[in-house]
């Protein structure tokens, strides 16, 4: 994965850039390390639902839930256990959103290496800063306010919270309500291009979380490999005309 993504930063990394009004994040493998609050929170959540007589079997691997990070929690359960049925999906939805609250209040999570300082520095130079999450709208409010994040945001959006059925309508609705005409979309997945992009936005690929396969971040206008690196980004990018 290295050299695809050392190969594709040499071809994007020139993109011209202009300043964006606002800057919208993925949560999970862009801020927020998921796999120290996810899996925990995965074994618990299925010894559960084999005590409840809902599950048999061994846990699934790891690798399937962490290869559908980024996904609507409904598609996640019918790659992760497609043998189940309906209702097993929706308690797996209760349980999975209760545990990880759980796991976020008891402390130990992590975001990755300069978040905190680097959305402090984009929103000291005047950038407005957005979340927008295929996650629940729970889940990523526990997050922003355990990590300290939330007067960084000017709004936190989530497919739960909205309704939405893909992130590329989750974006409009966000650059809409907030008379947004210039942003840059930063995220790890095929789905954050693919909403920057059918919003006209520019795209920031995330190739640090190691989550995706390795054509995930293709058409992104520019991929980093730290968190940090936005700030020169920003600082580099041309003013609007």
């Amino acid at each position: 994965m290295n050299n695809e993504v050392h190969g594709m930063e040499q071809n994007v990394v020139h993109a011209k850039l202009n300043k964006p009004e606002a800057i919208v994040f993925d949560m999970d493998g862009t801020l927020f390390q998921t796999e120290s609050l996810l899996l925990p929170a995965y074994h618990k959540m299925f010894d559960i639902l084999r005590e409840e007589g809902l599950y048999v079997g061994p846990t699934p691997p790891e690798e399937r839930i962490l290869g559908c990070l980024g996904m609507l929690l409904a598609d996640i359960w019918k790659n992760v256990m497609p043998e189940a049925d309906e209702a097993v999906h929706r308690r797996a939805d209760e349980l999975l959103l209760q545990l990880e609250i759980e796991g976020l209040e008891a402390g130990g999570t992590l975001l990755y290496p300069q978040v905190v300082e680097t959305l402090t520095a984009l929103k000291e130079r005047g950038v407005k800063l957005f979340v927008a999450s295929n996650g629940l709208k729970d889940y990523i409010h526990s997050i922003v306010v355990v990590h300290e994040l939330k007067e960084l945001f000017e709004g936190l959006y989530s497919a739960g919270g909205q309704g939405t059925a893909t992130k590329t309508e989750l974006l409009r609705i966000l650059l809409d309500n907030h008379g947004i005409s210039s942003a840059w979309m930063v995220g790890d997945r095929s789905s954050d291009v693919q909403a920057g992009k059918g919003n006209g936005q520019t795209v920031i690929g995330c190739a640090y979380a190691g989550f995706g396969r390795q054509d995930e971040l293709k058409g992104s206008d520019v991929i980093i490999t730290s968190f940090a690196e936005l700030v020169d980004l920003y600082d580099n990018a041309a003013f609007s005309e």
